[in-house]
């Protein structure tokens, strides 16, 4: 690489804290360590143009689990982590509306609805079963039922009769709270530098060699924040999870409002700039889907837009605008991995899908295990 005086001097020289991944998590951890340790010398690194794994690529979701989801996970997890896990994602977004402001967000409290396809007769029965036990599980948390059961309004197809109603869910603008995300970070004096990958790193006694291919710099601490791409990091604790989207052209008179979870959470759209953007698939190969590249395949493609014109649009006529796809990271176990790996590495990982909700939370708590 060929480095000036003057940019060796300014960007690699004296750096207390390198954070790998400028997403939510990254860009948050700077925030809060630049608020613990005011006269440090921050420093980002990105792969990417723009945030390399789901941080602008999510679907904008300001939520916390649909009923499905929770029941699912009550199969995998005890009563009191999927509590504590539901806990951290609501405060997540308490602190996430805070630290950026709705209005910067475009923060919309639509509420959430979860559909069930006609074929899917078992899950439906259950979510309606035991809809009255999770609302008294999350009561001591919301004081007030979650999920409510309402005639669908929307005029959808092919799905169940009832649809599972959230009031605590809302939507954002993902470009909007990202764009928050580094204009606060630059304002607090945080360097942020893209397209720059880690190839490796080497620890020593005071500090860490940060290795960006041919080139190298010294820092006295590491965190990781890069989520899906943290497998290697974390002997394979974080599995990556490529989900596509895509979204349609403007639809004239669109009354579709709210955050839509369908099929278990594997399928979910909502309404923006009067369009409808829509995403998931991956249950369709999961395989395939487990990987770190971004890119869209024809058949989950295939199944959106059937979606799109047999369930979700059934008697409008649309164009696809734009498709994309971005990398979470998910593992056995829900909860997030925040953990001192080494004296000067730490890492902040595994955010289960629910980025927008528990980014926030995670950056703080990362930044929280440095003394």
């Amino acid at each position: 690489m060929n480095f000036s005086y003057w940019e060796l001097k300014n960007w690699f020289t004296d750096i207390d804290y390198t954070i790998v991944g400028s997403g939510i998590v990254g860009l948050n951890c700077a925030l809060a360590l630049r608020e613990k340790f005011p006269k440090s010398k921050i420093l980002i690194l990105e792969k990417g143009i723009l945030p390399q794994g789901a941080s602008t690529k999510n679907a904008g979701f300001a939520c916390f689990g649909s009923i499905s989801e929770i029941i699912d996970d009550l199969k995998s997890h005890s009563e009191e982590e999927v509590i504590q896990l539901i806990s951290k994602r609501w405060n997540g977004l308490q602190l996430l509306r805070k630290n950026i402001g709705d209005e910067t967000i475009d923060f919309k409290p639509y509420g959430g609805y979860e559909l069930f396809l006609t074929e899917d007769e078992s899950t439906y029965n259950e979510c309606l079963q035991k809809l009255p036990f999770i609302n008294e599980l999350l009561k001591p948390l919301f004081r007030n039922d979650v999920f409510i059961k309402e005639v669908d309004r929307f005029a959808f197809k092919g799905i169940q009769e009832y649809v599972v109603f959230n009031p605590f869910e809302a939507q954002i603008d993902t470009g909007k709270m990202m764009n928050a995300l580094l204009q606060k970070a630059i304002a607090n004096n945080i360097l942020i530098l893209n397209q720059v990958e880690v190839t490796s790193y080497l620890e020593k006694k005071d500090n860490v060699e940060v290795v960006l291919g041919d080139f190298s710099f010294s820092t006295k601490k590491v965190l990781f924040a890069t989520n899906g791409f943290a497998g290697k990091l974390t002997n394979n604790k974080v599995k990556p999870a490529r989900a596509q989207v895509l979204i349609t052209e403007p639809i004239t008179n669109l009354d579709i409002k709210g955050t839509f979870h369908l099929d278990k959470g594997y399928y979910y759209f909502r309404n923006i700039d009067n369009r409808i953007l829509l995403g998931g698939g991956r249950n369709l190969a999961f395989e395939e889907e487990t990987t770190t590249q971004l890119g869209q395949t024809e058949l989950i493609q295939n199944r959106l837009e059937e979606l799109l014109k047999e369930v979700i649009l059934p008697n409008t006529d649309f164009k696809i605008a734009h498709r994309w796809s971005g990398i979470m990271g998910l593992g056995s176990a829900k909860k997030p991995i925040v953990e001192q790996l080494s004296d000067h590495v730490y890492c902040g990982v595994r955010l289960g899908g629910m980025g927008v909700a528990i980014g926030s939370l995670i950056g703080q708590e990362l930044a929280d295990l440095v003394k």
